[in-house]
């Protein structure tokens, strides 16, 4: 008789992924003090209206969860996802002390990370978003997110 190795489970579907997502980060707000969800909700859906996969959309749901520690690495490496979800997930993640230079390479050299970081970015620039700032936050978070789109080569956003 040989033996067959229990088949992995299934990756979690787009709703099972949503709704650990904002378990994760419940209780959370964003810097303009809304509910953290929000700006997951946001992220996933920019990556489905810009084409995205379901494995992108599942990472664009998990994108902050390690970073903010809400998820750690090991529940992410046992996680019922794909590897390439998880790889997604670990690219967009920003690592404490990392230079700027490391992490967009990181992003650039992951299949379908520079999609899910677009969108993220996309969000928190959000003229409407960032109104809400006191002017510092705001021009100094401006001046990030257009530095890390030059760095991954996209196209800068239009400010209204």
């Amino acid at each position: 008789m040989t033996y067959t190795p229990p088949c992995p489970p299934p990756p979690l579907s787009l709703a099972e992924v949503e709704a650990l997502a904002r378990r994760a980060h419940s209780g959370q707000t964003d810097k303009a003090g809304r509910p953290y969800a929000e700006h997951l909700a946001a992220v996933a859906a920019g990556v489905r209206e810009r084409g995205g996969s379901d494995e992108q959309i599942a990472a664009a749901w998990l994108h902050d969860a390690v970073e903010d520690d809400a998820l750690s690495r090991d529940w992410l490496a046992g996680a019922a996802l794909t590897d390439a979800t998880k790889d997604m997930v670990l690219a967009v993640t920003k690592r404490a002390g990392e230079p700027v230079e490391e992490y967009t390479a990181r992003i650039l050299a992951t299949p379908g990370a520079l999609l899910i970081k677009e969108s993220d970015l996309a969000h928190n620039a959000d003229p409407a978003r960032l109104a809400v700032l006191d002017a510092a936050t705001r021009e100094r978070l401006t001046a990030k997110y257009a530095k890390v789109r030059g760095l991954l080569g996209l196209a800068s956003t239009t400010q209204r």
